[in-house]
């Protein structure tokens, strides 16, 4: 029954992809040909030309589509990895079609039909996947074209597989059963499901629950008994998935990848690579060229401010750290009095600090001090948005006693940043400050660093925590 359903899945898709493909073709057609929006220097070619391709179309888009795998169940997939897919599928038909075309010298094909077929396509097939997805997804939700199966351990990572399938009932997968690998936990029940059975019983486990999809999700020190599931299991024509516990180890965009066809599994790395690094780096010397633009009236004020009220250069250069743990001197107003810590050393600034200047106390209170930093960031050394940078003397000491302190330097450091928006500035807890700098590492967008600069405007410069 479940093979027929996914037969009827299939052939549905497939219908629907020729419809789509065919209306395509004629339109496209239709547009280069018939509307004007194109001038026509050889004259308008017949028809029926285009009409001789359709049979070939359906037999090349069938094939490449299949060996793209456009037809497999796609439950735990995403729309944005369908849609990739599709784009490949079709722009691989399009290299074909185009090479059928130069073997074809009786018929003089246009390239810019071609081209609107194939951007037609992928945008047609997108919307119609999305809409038959969501379709099946919503009867999935009422209880109906669902898959049965069994988990295969009892720790937490059985436990949060079971808590994702809860909140994603439109998946369909209804979880049966629990099967353990202790005997003790025989006959209990786990989040509301029952343990089914011993991991050595499992083949007769299958059968006797019409399961036909296996979760196998042992914790770290089980994975030996991973092999002897797979062979307790036998023959059993099920479909298999394994889920590795070391989701603790992964940080910063860890995912799976593929190396021609070898699973890498990658703990840690940054979403600012390619175009990100690009979009970020961009949005950096525009917005710093605009506030150094709009703020340089209050920029030579406060010069000048500073240099009459208390002897000492008007800028104070401090190291700090940055991307990849390089160091850098970051641009300030000077608020203190030259060598202020030539006895105390490097300290945190406190409250109604006494090495302070007259103007040097309202320029922290407000976070007025920090303007020249929009050079750094036109240079290159910080960005607007990032974790706030803090001295390598500092960090020395920070990243013994917290754990993964050092990760936030996988990006740039920020004039301002998610911890900071979320009031966490100044003398406050680090491992709060932590976490909101990750959050903000894993989540970036451009949109996130627009949100970011526009909270902080809106909060104001003034915070109790800034002295």
């Amino acid at each position: 029954m479940l093979k027929k359903h996914a037969q009827i899945f299939e052939n549905i898709l497939f219908l629907t992809d020729i419809l789509i493909i065919l209306t395509s073709w004629v339109l496209s057609y239709y547009i280069r040909f018939n509307t004007g929006i194109f001038p026509i220097d050889r004259g308008l070619p017949p028809f029926r030309w285009y009409l001789t391709m359709i049979l070939p179309i359906i037999v090349i888009c069938a094939l490449t589509f299949r060996g793209f795998g456009l037809y497999r169940p796609q439950r735990l997939g995403t729309r944005m990895d369908e849609i990739f897919t599709i784009s490949k599928a079709c722009v691989t038909t399009a290299i074909f079609l185009i090479a059928l075309t130069f073997f074809l010298k009786k018929y003089d094909f246009s390239r810019i039909v071609l081209i609107m077929f194939t951007s037609i396509n992928i945008i047609a097939l997108a919307t119609e996947r999305a809409v038959l997805r969501g379709v099946f997804r919503y009867f999935r939700k009422k209880g109906y074209n669902l898959r049965h199966a069994f988990i295969v351990g009892c720790g937490d990572s059985a436990k949060e597989l079971l808590h994702r399938f809860r909140n994603h009932p439109e998946i369909g997968i209804n979880v049966k059963g629990l099967i353990c690998t202790d005997p003790e936990d025989k006959n209990k029940e786990i989040e509301g499901v029952p343990v089914a059975g011993f991991y050595k019983d499992i083949k007769g486990l299958i059968k006797e629950y019409g399961i036909d999809k296996i979760f196998i999700a042992l914790s770290w020190k089980e994975h030996e008994k991973v092999v002897d599931t797979l062979e307790h299991m036998g023959d059993e024509v099920v479909d298999i998935m394994f889920i590795p516990d070391i989701y603790e180890f992964m940080t910063l965009c860890g995912g799976i990848e593929e190396f021609d066809g070898l699973p890498i599994v990658n703990l840690r790395s940054t979403p600012l690579f390619g175009w990100n690094m690009v979009l970020k780096r961009s949005f950096d010397i525009a917005l710093s060229s605009f506030f150094i633009i709009i703020t340089s009236p209050l920029m030579v004020l406060i010069a000048m401010l500073v240099k009459i009220t208390s002897p000492g250069p008007v800028f104070y250069t401090q190291e700090r750290m940055g991307m990849d743990g390089a160091t850098f001197s970051m641009l300030k107003f000077r608020s203190m009095r030259t060598g202020a810590e030539g006895r105390s050393g490097p300290v945190w600034a406190s409250k109604d600090d006494c090495r302070c200047t007259l103007i040097g106390s309202l320029l922290r209170k407000t976070s007025l001090d920090e303007l020249p930093q929009f050079l750094n960031v036109l240079k290159g050394d910080m960005s607007i948005v990032g974790p706030r940078p803090e001295r390598p003397v500092f960090i020395s000491e920070f990243r013994k006693n917290i754990p993964r302190y050092m990760l936030r330097h996988k990006v740039k450091a920020g004039m301002t940043g998610w911890a900071q928006v979320n009031g966490w500035r100044g003398d406050t807890d680090i491992g709060k400050r932590l976490d909101c700098d990750i959050y903000y590492i894993e989540h970036w967008s451009v949109l996130f660093d627009l949100k970011i600069v526009w909270l902080t405007l809106w909060k104001g410069f003034i915070h109790h925590n800034a002295y």
